[in-house]
């Protein structure tokens, strides 16, 4: 593999194995009309996931609660940036009517970052899993949380909810990490995930990285070194593709087999589960990666 330093203007035109077409089917419609009558927003639509006509499809969706504004400017994103509104206390009840309705037995929810508020969301995290355990029986619970400005508390009040997978994405490498996300830092979400993993008898953690920004292949291996040593177990790695012109721009469009050698190579450091492909994102095929026995299917079907 080569190195790819400085990102450029995005290529004009999707490579092939990016274009999947676009089909709706009856519980594309049927979710879509839920998350309407409920007033819930999910990452599929505010953060322009590919995947989203897919997971729809197929009856699911990753729930995003605090309101549908970032107070962070991350560039590679396309969640809304500006002011938000109190925290619902009734968006837990909400989130679970949806996953009940939608017979979800896997549920992910994540968030927007809330750096308005005390504790970061962490305590709406923890009421919206207490709410998940009460309604449905026998779920799994997955979060996907921002960095909550690093306190440790914060990180502990969404740990002692006790969800079965505690996802929190690192998203690029080290020299990036100032360009592509401002207002976080690469040290303060490894100490994230570092102090989830060393909670006793706690919950899987997860990372992601998006590929194509413009890192090298030095600088992909040492964040995947950096995330194993913080005690990631599960791994996610995906094509970044720029919302709009304004957003940080595609430095490349890395192909199937690169993903397939990084998944190899992943697993040597010792990840548990990888999923690598250009169309994977944090929560694809989420449910999967618990069951031991998919998971080989899923994360082949991935590259």
């Amino acid at each position: 593999m080569a190195d790819h330093v400085s990102p450029s203007v995005a290529p004009p035109r999707l490579p092939s194995w990016l274009r999947r077409p676009v089909r709706t089917d009856a519980d594309y419609g049927r979710v879509s009309r839920l998350l309407s009558e409920l007033s819930l927003s999910t990452v599929c639509r505010s953060a322009q996931c590919p995947n989203r006509h897919e997971c729809w499809n197929h009856g699911t969706a990753t729930f995003l609660i605090l309101g549908n504004r970032c107070t962070r400017n991350c560039r590679f994103c396309a969640v809304e940036h500006g002011p938000a509104g109190a925290p619902e206390p009734d968006e837990p009840t909400r989130v679970a009517t949806a996953a009940r309705a939608m017979k979800l037995r896997h549920v992910v929810v994540t968030s927007v970052t809330r750096d308005d508020l005390p504790d970061g969301g962490a305590g709406h995290f923890a009421a919206t899993i207490a709410v998940l355990r009460g309604a449905l029986a026998d779920v799994t619970i997955e979060v996907l949380t921002p960095d909550f400005q690093g306190r440790p508390t914060d990180v502990d009040t969404v740990l002692a909810a006790a969800p079965d997978v505690f996802n929190h994405n690192l998203e690029t490498v080290r020299r990036l990490q100032a360009h592509v996300r401002p207002q976080a830092s690469y040290a303060t979400s490894l100490a994230v995930l570092r102090r989830a993993a060393a909670r006793a008898g706690g919950p899987a953690v997860k990372s992601g990285l998006m590929l194509g920004l413009g890192e090298t292949d030095e600088e992909i291996a040492a964040a995947l070194a950096d995330l194993r040593a913080a005690g990631v177990v599960w791994l996610t790695l995906g094509q970044y593709l720029a919302p709009t012109r304004a957003h940080w721009p595609v430095a490349r469009f890395v192909p199937p087999e690169e993903f397939a050698d990084w998944r190899r190579r992943a697993l040597v450091l010792g990840f548990t589960a990888v999923a690598s492909g250009p169309l994977v994102r944090s929560s694809y095929q989420a449910e999967r990666l618990l069951d031991k026995n998919a998971a080989a299917a899923t994360l082949a079907a991935a590259e």
